[in-house]
């Protein structure tokens, strides 16, 4: 079975990544998890034209993505990401075993 991927970018708005770095790890990434996804890969890009940070979280059913994007908890946590990033985006996608953009 083919894994698929929540691939997300976002870039942090200066002078909230304390605040930020305790969200993604006490409610950020425990959220996701709840929906069912698992953490596969994530990126920081500290200089270049491109989003800052880059993460990706998988699952075998394409459906517990689709299920978790149309969710209301999806739609609070988002809301709550908005307070600490911006230029929020993501796709779904098959995973590959390389880093996806």
């Amino acid at each position: 079975m083919q894994l698929m991927k929540l691939l997300m970018t976002w870039n942090i708005i200066p002078g909230q990544e304390p605040a930020y770095i305790e969200f993604n790890a006490k409610e950020f990434v425990p959220r996701l998890m709840k929906m069912g996804l698992q953490p596969m890969d994530s990126r920081y890009t500290i200089y270049g034209d491109v989003p800052q940070v880059t993460v990706g979280w998988v699952t075998e059913d394409a459906d517990v993505i689709l299920r978790a994007v149309r969710s209301e908890d999806w739609k609070a946590l988002r809301r709550d990401l908005a307070r600490f990033v911006t230029d929020f985006r993501y796709k779904i996608t098959p995973a590959n075993a390389m880093f996806q953009i």
